[in-house]
């Protein structure tokens, strides 16, 4: 068992070198993620409810849309293939991402179908820090049309041959369905790395690069519990044999992360820096995204990991989805 340590840091910057010219595909449920922001003072007359005066609001690319930034942020030329709804938030959603540097040409936007969202109030007293009071969910019930599902599987097969990497960034909505996750299985027999980051269906994505679970997620998908003698490790092994991936990436909050490759003692790597977190909110978009990044420039698993544990705890040191550039994750490695 390996245990990497801080002065490593400085070599991984040599990386980072190599993502202007890497090329990322991000396939995955693309989601607005709306904040409105409010001052309250008084109860309602109607219900025992606040009143939230609205004073602001923004809207920030969710999901796979995260996932799709993050990359860009940190330099790496990203094309998005997906769905949105042909409504007012996918208009947005989308301005917001090609305003970001992500090619948004293979997003389709679906005639009657809503896009998906998540709305956050977020409200406090005068001179008080807004803190979320409600979230209001909204998406399709119904599947994606078979027409648009051709779709993306034919730009994800045709964008994927060309690209260095690919990431799968999947939340449960059904845009990476079985024919996609077929595609998926070809580009990587096709040598081009696949990284997978899904919230509800691990098992479903069989035979691909990385799949990234976090403790949770890992528990769920093994049906090991990580509190029994040696859990950690006999439920990723039991599911990385079950999913057939050459690298297993196991987020763990507080704990770092811990690497497990096919034929190799595991890496764990303790969580980077000090602070307490602020916000974990897309920190699991930040790590896949940036991993992806690190095999995209070349890098080996375990390299890719680090980076991607020095970039989750840059990230929840700020508020909401947020983004970590390139500039920040390098000036980081190479803090004295």
């Amino acid at each position: 068992m390996r245990r990497l340590r801080e002065p490593e840091l400085p070599a991984l910057a040599r990386l980072l070198d190599g993502f202007p010219r890497a090329e990322v595909v991000v396939v995955g449920d693309f989601v607005a993620d709306e904040y409105v922001y409010g001052e309250t003072d008084r109860v309602s007359r109607e219900a025992p409810v606040l009143i939230v005066r609205w004073e602001s609001s923004e809207l920030k690319p969710g999901g796979a849309g995260n996932a799709a930034q993050n990359l860009a942020a940190l330099g790496v030329k990203v094309r998005a293939v997906g769905a949105v709804g042909d409504d007012r938030l996918g208009d947005a959603l989308l301005r917001e991402l090609a305003e970001a540097g992500v090619d948004v040409s293979d997003i389709v936007q679906v005639r009657g179908r809503p896009t998906e969202a998540k709305t956050r109030i977020l409200a406090g007293g005068r001179s008080t820090r807004r803190q979320q009071m409600i979230r209001l969910d909204r998406a399709s019930p119904d599947p994606l049309p078979a027409v648009v599902e051709r779709r993306i599987v034919k730009a994800l097969d045709r964008l994927g041959r060309r690209a260095h990497a690919v990431l799968a960034s999947d939340y449960g909505s059904g845009t990476v369905g079985a024919p996609a996750i077929e595609t998926l299985r070809r580009l990587d027999r096709g040598g081009v790395p696949v990284c997978v980051d899904s919230r509800y269906r691990l098992r479903a994505f069989g035979g691909l690069t990385m799949v990234k679970p976090n403790e949770v997620e890992l528990e769920a998908a093994s049906g090991i519990s990580l509190a029994a003698p040696g859990g950690l490790e006999r439920a990723a092994r039991a599911l990385q044999r079950r999913v057939a991936c050459e690298v297993l990436l196991v987020t763990r909050g507080r704990n770092g992360m811990s690497v497990f490759r096919r034929g190799a003692a595991p890496v764990h790597v303790p969580a980077h820096g000090s602070q307490e977190a602020v916000d974990v909110t897309g920190a699991g978009d930040t790590v896949a995204a940036t991993f992806c990044a690190g095999l995209a420039a070349g890098g080996d698993p375990v390299a890719a990991a680090r980076l991607a544990n020095v970039a989750g705890a840059l990230v929840v040191q700020k508020p909401g989805t947020a983004t970590v550039t390139r500039g920040e994750l390098e000036a980081e490695l190479l803090r004295p």
